[in-house]
């Protein structure tokens, strides 16, 4: 294995460039960094790090109803169980019990109230994982817990009719929509569900807290908040925050379901570790994971717009009722969001837009990659479909014609799009390159002769926002520090999930000081090294830490080019880093210096060679009284087309093809950047197709384990699957290198699959009617939706003519 002493004898190795070469650029496709560890087993998750002989493994009591009061509960009987060396619950905890993360409405464990099935009732500790779950299973079948249960409201829409809110409504209104509804040729309107989804990583929440020799516990967690779990842990044990430091070095997935949802595991483990002294490791299994954490919100969308007769909306109002489990969590921010994405890439015009956040005896719904903006983009994906069919167009007809353009460019909540050029060009590109009409003839003239399998095609962009719609989160911290043989560690606040944020910021640093990526060695995220960081969400990770990095390279380089002029007495202004040289005139005068003399040199010259960075987001700012402003520092773009093929007599179906371009300015790695729209698009299309949530009318999770959940598999690959980036724009923004954010975007390019169905489904009536196809599009909901269109549009069985 190589060290780091030898990966820094590179920098003086690099090879001297031509006297005209232009500035050090580092290679964009560059692989993982923790590629070959997760290819060979090296990679260390929660649940490989070692500990003490004594460690202590907690397991959770799980309430299982859905709503009532917890009557009873004897902890004494269940410390007194055989292995159990301490059990815990709300009335054990030294500080506070509320961890909700924004709002309040969060306890750690049931004190009275029982608000969903799989809510914590107590923890409890044991020498081995095995032996505590067991002794939960024991002291649930020993009757410690008493429970009256009450009838549990899982009925969104009617939460929201009874005024039952985790969070107040919030309208965002431009022009006056009811007389441009009123004065509208044509009103479409339209009702759908929009299911949630389960985040279904491969690593499980897990951590591992071991206490420290004061009254503190560091930390091992699966968590894309390190800084929150901070916060909530010294809270929880009633200590400062520098006595808790947390450490994320990687997770085995996050997809936001990591964001606020891991805390919840770290505070009970911390508070068994602080009463025994021990080490405290807590890992869930799939089915209490699943039954313990909340999902991607369901949604419940109406919209009724008025169009003119080539289908261009006028104005109209939209309804998103997000149902967000029992308490506030994120809600506030997701159902947010969906309203700010409630148009997608099209211009309202007059319109209102309408969020409520409806409270129903489920767990509390979380962050899910999109946040938001999936659920309040189906609602106008849906309406577009709608139009089409009654002003009898393409549907990527009457799409174009609604696109953002110039003279229609502000969204309904104010901000102006730029770049709408590139939006329209995107889309004229994927419509040639994936030869849209002429496979929109041929797909009419099949569907003509075949009356059971029928072929669907559909083109859906995407416009989505990149920022926190909170303020305060747009802000980010990075520690760079150069050790005196040449080599360089970054420590930044973002936290790796598999997305390759760690890869960008280190070939970031590497392009900055002119490096090859082996000089750049990154560690774990540490809330001791950056502090008070922001989650690694809103697919902010590269654009914040990127920027935060680069702003402490860039301090460094100043402070060591100050030192080489006076030292070496060399002209400051020509100075530049250069293939790990520093480089100094140019022709025959040029004066280079190796990156490890320069280093050493500065380090005996007293120099610091260690510096932070941060940045903060410019001129975003958002008014919730008005509900106008500018959430969004850019807007990245994208577009896909899916072609599916339906077997209306089952339900079942397939897709075909999918053709994608996605824009991402320049990117900073197109090998990381396609992984990721490939991932996001297939699991934005599981999300509308297969993985479909159920509860039973008690309101108990039964789909919570692979058996009974479908994520997409390989099999599910379309076997023609085209990605390819936009290039030659890059970003009108100042982000880092002109690049735009790649985790989000992507996802909701899988709309394109469930635009498809809809598709081919109309086909059973001529294309006059475009179904209601509420997602998950199972083909359970397929085979209803074929069966309705039949009995009003056509004579079935059809007769078929001799052989």
């Amino acid at each position: 294995m190589r060290t780091l002493t030898r990966l820094s004898k590179v920098p003086d190795a690099a090879p001297a460039k031509a006297h005209n070469a232009a500035p050090t650029r580092a290679p964009h496709a560059r692989a993982h960094e923790s590629a070959v560890k997760h290819v060979t087993g090296r990679a260390a998750y929660i649940d490989d790090l070692k500990v003490a002989a004594d460690c202590l493994h907690v397991a959770l009591a799980l309430s299982p109803i859905a709503h009532g009061r917890l009557t009873r509960l004897d902890l004494d009987r269940v410390r007194a169980l055989p292995g159990v060396i301490d059990a815990v619950g709300f009335h054990d905890v030294p500080g506070e019990t509320d961890i909700g993360p924004v709002f309040p409405g969060d306890p750690i464990f049931v004190d009275d109230e029982i608000s969903y099935a799989g809510q914590v009732l107590f923890a409890l500790a044991a020498e081995s994982h095995r032996a505590a779950r067991e002794a939960v299973k024991a002291a649930l079948d020993a009757g410690v817990v008493e429970i009256d249960e009450q009838p549990a409201r899982l009925d969104a829409p009617a939460a929201a009719e009874r005024g039952e809110f985790v969070r107040p409504p919030h309208v965002q209104q431009r022009g006056d929509w009811e007389a441009a509804l009123a004065a509208a040729p044509l009103v479409v309107e339209g009702k759908q569900f929009v299911g949630g989804q389960e985040h279904f990583y491969l690593e499980g929440q897990a951590c591992l807290v071991m206490p420290t020799e004061d009254e503190g516990v560091v930390v091992h967690t699966s968590n894309q908040h390190p800084s929150e779990t901070q916060k909530l842990v010294a809270e929880v044990l009633g200590i400062p925050f520098h006595a808790v430091t947390v450490e994320v070095r990687r997770m085995g997935g996050g997809f936001g379901g990591k964001e606020t949802q891991a805390s919840p595991c770290a505070c009970i483990a911390a508070l068994i570790s602080r009463r025994t002294g021990r080490a405290a490791r807590l890992r869930l299994s799939r089915g209490d994971d699943m039954h313990v954490t909340g999902k991607r919100h369901p949604f419940h969308n109406r919209y009724r717009l008025g169009v003119d007769e080539y289908g261009v909306i006028q104005g109209g109002e939209i309804t998103l009722i997000g149902d967000c489990g029992y308490s506030p969590d994120l809600s506030d921010a997701i159902v947010d969001r969906a309203m700010f994405h409630a148009d997608n890439a099209y211009s309202l015009g007059a319109a209102r837009v309408t969020g409520q956040r409806a409270r129903t005896h489920t767990a509390s719904n979380t962050a899910f990659r999109g946040f938001g903006g999936p659920q309040g983009m189906m609602a106008i994906e849906a309406a577009m479909d709608d139009i089409a069919r009654r002003v009898d167009e393409d549907p990527l007809t009457v799409r174009k014609r609604n696109l953002y353009r110039e003279g229609r460019d502000v969204t309904h909540y104010g901000q102006t799009v730029e770049q709408v050029g590139l939006l329209h060009e995107l889309i004229e590109r994927l419509e040639a390159s994936s030869n849209y009409w002429a496979r929109r003839r041929s797909i009419t003239e099949f569907n003509a002769k075949n009356p059971i399998i029928r072929k669907g095609l559909a083109l859906t962009p995407v416009k989505f926002g990149i920022s926190f719609t909170a303020k305060h989160l747009n802000q980010a911290g990075a520690l760079v520090h150069v050790y005196t043989d040449g080599s360089v560690q970054i420590n930044h606040g973002g936290t790796e999930m598999g997305q390759g944020l760690h890869t960008k910021i280190c070939q970031v640093v590497a392009r900055e000081l002119a490096l090859d990526m082996e000089a750049v060695r990154i560690t774990a995220t540490r809330t001791d090294k950056v502090p008070n960081t922001s989650p690694t969400a809103a697919s902010s990770g590269a654009d914040l830490n990127g920027m935060a990095a680069r702003d402490a390279c860039l301090t460094l380089k100043v402070r060591l080019f100050d030192f080489a002029a006076e030292h070496y007495e060399i002209d400051r202004e020509a100075m530049r880093l250069e293939a790990g040289h520093l480089v100094a005139g140019d022709s025959e005068s040029e004066r280079r210096i190796p990156w490890g003399e320069l280093v050493q040199t500065a380090y005996l010259g007293r120099v610091s060679l260690s510096e932070k960075g941060f940045y903060a987001t410019p001129l975003i700012h958002y008014d919730r009284g008005t509900g106008q402003g500018r959430p969004f520092y850019y807007f990245a773009f994208g577009a896909a087309v899916a072609e599916v093929s339906v077997d209306t007599l089952t339900g079942e179906y397939q897709v075909d093809r999918v053709d994608i371009l996605h824009d991402v300015g320049d990117s900073l790695n197109p090998a990381i950047d396609l992984g990721q729209v490939e991932g996001g698009f297939i699991q934005g299309m599981g999300w509308l197709t297969s993985e479909e949530l159920k509860w039973n009318e008690a309101g108990r999770l039964i789909s919570d384990g692979p058996a009974t959940y479908k994520i997409p598999t390989y099999g599910d690959l379309p076997p023609i699957f085209n990605v390819e980036l936009m290039e030659g724009h890059p970003n009108s923004m100042a982000s880092i290198y002109r690049s735009k954010a790649v985790g989000e975007p992507p996802f909701m390019l899988g709309i394109s699959v469930w635009s498809a169905l809809r598709d081919a489904l109309a086909s059973l009536a001529d294309y006059r009617e475009a179904p209601r196809l509420d997602t998950p599009a199972t083909p359970e909901r397929v085979l209803l939706a074929a069966e309705a269109l039949r009995a009003r549009h056509s004579a079935w069985p059809p007769t078929f003519g001799d052989p």
